[in-house]
């Protein structure tokens, strides 16, 4: 009930998005109506429309997101024809084809004297066709929405978060409407410009139709999100979330959230609370390192379940810990198990993920989540998350993030006591990481997470806005500020990543870090792909990371992150700069540290 509030409240706040704005004229058109038969339709048309397409497209896949971007053509004609209509009445008698009949009814019926039934129903179309254009400006309450349904699947509940966000939307549009109607009403009164007000909405109509055409709803209007409303959003859902740890940086994704240093009251050593059961593991599609592994199997050892993905740059940061831990303790009744929960698509790839067990030295069982079925199990929503269980099989302890190696080290060694293991090692293992695996220098991270591909992408600052799924050419904006970033060259931009289709493409990016990763994949069939760095437009020199050379060279063989800078001096903004020489190229995320 409190997460159906807090998604009807985000969907309120979007009356105060950029947004919003080309669907307005939709909504306005219908303000000198009565609202029970005219708005009140219209309204439950678009709500329950996108709840649905928003669901579809969560949960179905790429045919949903083709479907509807039909359904969005063919809104666009209708609601163009209705446009017209209002500008142009006589074009309704004229014209009476099938379409234009539909956008004619839309127009005219509620100026007839056609029953009520006619009316609602003429609204209820328009609601609908509004319903399929309308893209709000994902925030953070959207976008813990869509994770849910993502994660959950179409079940009645993820449905109900979205009908309650497009609810909030609706009341709020509601409010704009009634006030709109009184307006329109005194001018047409005072003024006698009914007709004037009519056509007057069908150029804002028609400006609508125009606006979505040309994607300022998912471009422009998207950067301008205003960020007081984000704030408003993110002080909700933190108000909710009590119980969660705080983190200095946490990287939202589309199936959890990456947490680089999550703090935790720490735990006394004889107060470790029974949080619940360890959960079915069943829902592996594949087990590596081992059999299948089941809870019931597991009574009388203790559990240390590592929620982890292979190219996650904070999960590889704590590997090392993990590592040592299981090598330590794996002859004292300590079973440790990585539960792999694919980020990309190409982390679903078992060879990929066999692959890099194999390069990181993991050699303790990994069971695959690619359904994530034992990440729902756990409730979980973090890369890299701990689940301390006992030998009875309850979970005792959690850690979110890195950090706090020490005291999750001292909870294995409490648990083992307990379970009558005698002759543990005392004191704390000692880690020498290298690379990527290295800690993080906290202290001048001031860049986040940043995703490349559309659906999660921000800051981009090439001087065109990014077209979806369609090769196109870009260029960089003249002068970046920290943390903006842009293509340069022949680059198609997908859901979660960007392909380069020509050589000689780029991506620059204006970063406050020591480190500097990007997850990257070569080209079709595996084929390599050479690129060289510039950091503030010359060779890294020593601060070239593992995965490049002084002179910034290196080469992309296979889909994985790599570390592209390491800084050794003062640390300050830079403008970091990757040229790749061939195309085929596959560009995901930066991560910094």
């Amino acid at each position: 009930m409190l997460l159906a509030l807090i998604a009807y409240l985000g969907g309120v706040l979007t009356i105060l998005s950029p947004c919003i704005l080309p669907v307005l004229p939709f909504v306005f058109a219908r303000a000198d109506q009565p609202f029970l038969r005219s708005g009140l339709p219209m309204l439950m048309g678009m709500a329950l429309t996108f709840a649905a397409v928003a669901t579809l497209a969560a949960v179905g896949g790429g045919w949903a997101v083709h479907a509807n971007e039909y359904g969005r053509i063919a809104a666009m004609l209708l609601l163009a024809v209705f446009g017209v209509t209002l500008l142009v009445p006589a074009v309704a008698d004229r014209l009476m084809r099938p379409i234009v009949a539909l956008g004619a009814v839309l127009a005219l019926s509620a100026d007839s004297e056609a029953g009520t039934g006619r009316k609602v129903l003429s609204s209820l179309i328009l609601g609908i066709a509004t319903g399929l254009l309308w893209a709000p400006c994902a925030g953070p309450i959207l976008g813990l929405v869509l994770t849910g349904a993502a994660l959950q699947g179409a079940n009645a509940g993820t449905s109900l978060l979205l009908l309650a966000y497009a609810a909030g939307a609706a009341t709020s549009l509601a409010g704009v409407l009634l006030i709109g109607g009184r307006v329109f009403a005194a001018m047409k009164s005072a003024l006698g410009a009914g007709e004037w007000i009519r056509r007057g909405l069908g150029v804002a109509v028609l400006a609508g139709v125009a606006a979505i055409a040309l994607g300022f709803d998912t471009g422009l209007l998207t950067r301008l999100s205003a960020a007081p409303t984000n704030a408003l959003e993110q002080a909700l859902i933190d108000g909710a979330q009590t119980q969660k740890p705080t983190a200095s940086v946490v990287m939202n994704d589309g199936a959890g959230a990456m947490m680089m240093v999550a703090h935790h009251p720490p735990a006394a050593a004889s107060a470790l609370p029974v949080e619940g059961e360890l959960p079915s593991l069943a829902g592996a599609t594949q087990w590596l390192n081992s059999p299948p592994l089941t809870a019931a199997g597991l009574r009388g050892k203790v559990v240390l379940v590592d929620f982890w993905t292979y190219s996650c740059i904070n999960c590889l940061r704590t590997l090392p810990y993990v590592r040592a831990w299981a090598e330590k303790y794996k002859d004292k009744g300590l079973v440790v198990i990585g539960v792999h929960a694919p980020e990309f698509a190409f982390e679903k790839n078992i060879d990929n993920v066999r692959h890099a067990v194999n390069e990181l030295n993991v050699t303790y069982p990994v069971a695959i989540d690619n359904d994530y079925a034992i990440w729902q199990g756990f409730n979980n929503e973090f890369w890299p998350a701990h689940y301390f269980i006992d030998a009875e099989g309850r979970i005792r302890h959690h850690h979110f993030g890195e950090g706090d190696y020490a005291g999750s080290e001292h909870v294995i060694q409490q648990l083992l006591a307990e379970a009558g293991r005698t002759g543990v090692a005392g004191g704390i293992v000692n880690v020498s990481a290298k690379g990527a695996e290295a800690a993080a220098d906290m202290a001048d991270v001031q860049s986040p997470e940043t995703y490349i591909g559309y659906d999660r992408a921000a800051n981009f600052a090439s001087t065109d806005d990014a077209v979806h799924d369609t090769p196109h050419v870009y260029a960089l904006t003249p002068k970046l500020a920290l943390n903006q970033w842009g293509l340069t060259g022949d680059w198609t931009i997908a859901g979660e990543r960007a392909g380069l289709d020509a050589a000689e493409g780029s991506i620059t990016y204006r970063f406050h870090a020591r480190d500097l990763h990007l997850v990257l994949g070569p080209g079709a069939g595996g084929k390599p792909v050479h690129f060289r760095i510039l950091v503030d437009g010359r060779a890294p020199g020593v601060d070239h990371g593992a995965d490049v050379d002084a002179a910034g060279n290196g080469i992309v063989t296979e889909q994985r992150l790599y570390q592209l800078v390491r800084q050794n001096g003062q640390i300050a903004d830079r403008t970091f700069e990757i040229q790749f020489l061939e195309p085929g190229v596959q560009a995901f995320s930066f991560t910094f540290g």
